[in-house]
């Protein structure tokens, strides 16, 4: 990609905007050089260009929390970056998730992708007292069959008027769900790719 890209424009250096590849939030903005860009590419690490420092800076090389790299894309005009990643922890100095705060306008599925995140942290990073580790330890079978319980169970509610008791049904299918995905490897993203192929091929069929 650095042969494509116009560095000379803004004097070595060009702006890298850092996107959560899962929930699409804008993280933050950052400046490359060619170098800092070749490190990045090289350990799928975000690496910047300190302007203050005048070297490179990777993102998380003091606290740890690193842009793990999905994906690199490089604007019309070859003078900016868009980089879609993974971030381990929270992104601002602040201790916020985004330097833009982001919160109230994120898309509707972003509490999904943080849920999953914590249900893959529990199940790499097990705690006793958590009611999820807990669950990835007694197995998948068990695993699925609380999801099987809880579909009844929003079976059951869905044939009364308790709007309330329903939602909450719900909301335990969807995190039991979300942990039987977990286990058996598949990200909540490919479970979405699959509705995305199947709304794309009806609405190819319809025309």
């Amino acid at each position: 990609m650095r042969h494509m890209l116009d560095f000379d424009k803004q004097n070595g250096l060009i702006p890298a905007v850092i996107q959560d590849a899962k929930t699409h939030k804008v993280l933050m903005l950052g400046y490359m050089n060619a170098e800092a860009l070749e490190k990045t590419e090289r350990e799928g690490i975000v690496t910047f260009f300190s302007r203050t420092k005048s070297r490179l800076w990777t993102k998380g090389e003091t606290s740890g929390n690193f842009l793990r790299v999905v994906e690199i894309l490089a604007d019309c005009d070859e003078d900016t970056l868009l980089i879609k990643a993974n971030p381990i922890g929270p992104v601002c100095h602040t201790g916020a998730d985004t330097c833009f705060e982001e919160k109230n306008i994120a898309s509707e599925t972003s509490f999904l992708h943080e849920l999953e995140r914590i249900v893959l942290d529990r199940k790499t990073n097990p705690s006793p007292d958590s009611y999820t580790s807990k669950l990835f330890t007694r197995g998948i079978n068990k695993i699925a069959q609380k999801v099987g319980e809880e579909a009844v169970e929003l079976v059951i509610e869905a044939k009364d008027n308790n709007n309330d008791l329903f939602k909450g049904e719900a909301a335990d299918l969807l995190f039991h769900f979300t942990v039987l995905l977990a286990a058996k490897g598949i990200s909540l993203e490919s479970v979405m790719d699959v509705l995305r192929e199947r709304h794309t091929q009806k609405a190819s069929a319809s025309e």
